[in-house]
């Protein structure tokens, strides 16, 4: 799995550009294990293919628009602690909370880091990546970004191309850091400036600082003048560093976006198989519908067959409701009217349980038969508590009989017939 790693210059820069100019960004496409695969410098619009091809896409906003706080927070849930951090960190911000994302970072010793940034300037980076394809995004504070070493304090000046704007991102301690937009008078006294603005915010601690490599000799050249060459160690600013400062970064600020900072579905490239699908769907639907149609005129037409055979069977019957029922109601009654039995009346069933009863039981005298109980067209037995009861030899009788046997407890069965 591949990531992105893209450095944003700060949102000053960016907006000292002509309107129709874009900024450009430097970038990394990393191996899991770290192995840089890519690298360059680049417009954030073209990187499309870098972007739609990475699983992850870091983003490392510039250390002048993050602010990082540090605030005594009372033990709160997470749903609690995002509503609260408005009014946890306005009186330390000058811009209204409303305006900025906010994400608390873990707490530690009581307090928490704060992470403070422009919501329209992260929104406008979040929605810019994910339009070319992004699938994750993470978006982190330049400055917590630098390897950390204790009494060592870790900065990297960053400049932007041809233009005098500079970046200066200084990291205090694991979770503290700041950031600054420097606009030197003259590019030649850039790295002189960012020196001394470096020396005032770190008054004593030793500094590791990270530049261009085609700046080193440069700012080399301005601590020595500057007399800090001893307390200031100078490195080429590479990508390895970066990687490494990222993982023990403990928030992520996209996450303060909600679902403004989270991948949209892209139904670009499933819009054929949807539309194949929709189709498949909607022929089903009316192939569905059609045959419920016909079966229904079909049914309706089978139904009025059997009302006409039925009236001219019986044309005097006016109430027709169930035509077959009705039928085989007539079929009964004239069946007993002309001395026939049906095959559920209680002298069919007794006799039919008689003949089966004798030739399960030759040869045995246990059980006896306690009773006999007609009822629902159906012949209850009742057996005696003595021996075992020979259930499945006459439900095989009763069976060649068109009989059914069902055991109701353990010396009652019931009998029915199967026509």
């Amino acid at each position: 799995m591949s990531t992105l790693y893209i450095r944003l210059p700060s949102k000053a820069a960016a907006d000292s550009l002509p309107a129709d100019s874009a900024f450009d960004c430097q970038f990394a496409l990393a191996a899991d294990n770290g192995a840089i695969e890519r690298e360059g410098s680049a417009a954030l619009s073209q990187l499309g293919d870098a972007i739609a091809a990475a699983q992850r896409v870091v983003l490392l906003l510039a250390a002048s628009d993050v602010t990082l706080l540090q605030i005594q927070v009372p033990p709160l849930s997470a749903s609690r602690l995002k509503a609260a951090l408005p009014n946890l960190v306005e009186e330390q911000l000058m811009s209204d909370p409303a305006e900025c994302t906010l994400v608390a970072g873990p707490a530690l010793e009581g307090m928490r880091t704060v992470a403070v940034v422009n919501r329209a300037w992260l929104e406008k980076i979040a929605h810019m990546t994910l339009a070319l394809g992004a699938r994750s995004i993470v978006a982190l504070p330049l400055q917590l970004c630098l390897p950390y070493q204790p009494e060592t304090v870790a900065a990297a000046i960053a400049e932007y191309g041809m233009s005098l704007d500079m970046d200066l991102a200084v990291r205090t301690s694991e979770q503290e850091g700041m950031g600054l937009s420097l606009l030197p008078e003259l590019p030649e006294a850039g790295a002189q400036e960012a020196l001394q603005t470096l020396c005032a915010l770190v008054p004593q601690a030793a500094i590791a600082l990270y530049v261009p490599q085609a700046r080193v000799a440069a700012y080399q050249a301005a601590a020595v003048a500057a007399g800090q060459d001893e307390r200031i160690a100078l490195f080429a600013d590479h990508w390895p560093h970066w990687i490494t400062g990222i993982k023990s970064v403990p928030f992520n600020l996209a996450a303060g976006l909600g679902s403004a900072g989270g991948p949209g579905l892209r139904l670009q490239k499933w819009r054929w198989p949807l539309t194949l699908a929709a189709l498949v769907l909607l022929v089903n639907i009316i192939g569905m519908n059609v045959e419920w149609l016909r079966m229904q005129r079909e049914a309706g037409s089978l139904r009025a067959g059997m009302i006409q055979t039925y009236k001219s069977v019986y044309p005097n019957e006016t109430a027709i409701l169930d035509p077959i029922a009705q039928m085989r109601q007539k079929i009964t009654v004239a069946r007993h009217q002309a001395g026939q039995a049906a095959p559920d009346d209680f002298i069919s069933l007794a006799a039919q349980f008689g003949e089966a009863w004798q030739s399960v039981m030759q040869g045995r005298t246990t059980p006896g038969i306690a009773a006999l109980e007609y009822g629902e067209r159906s012949l209850l037995v009742r057996l005696k508590p003595e021996g075992e009861p020979p259930t499945e030899a006459m439900q095989a009788a009763l069976a060649a009989r068109n009989l059914s046997l069902t055991p109701k407890d353990a010396n009652v069965w019931q009998i029915r017939s199967t026509k």
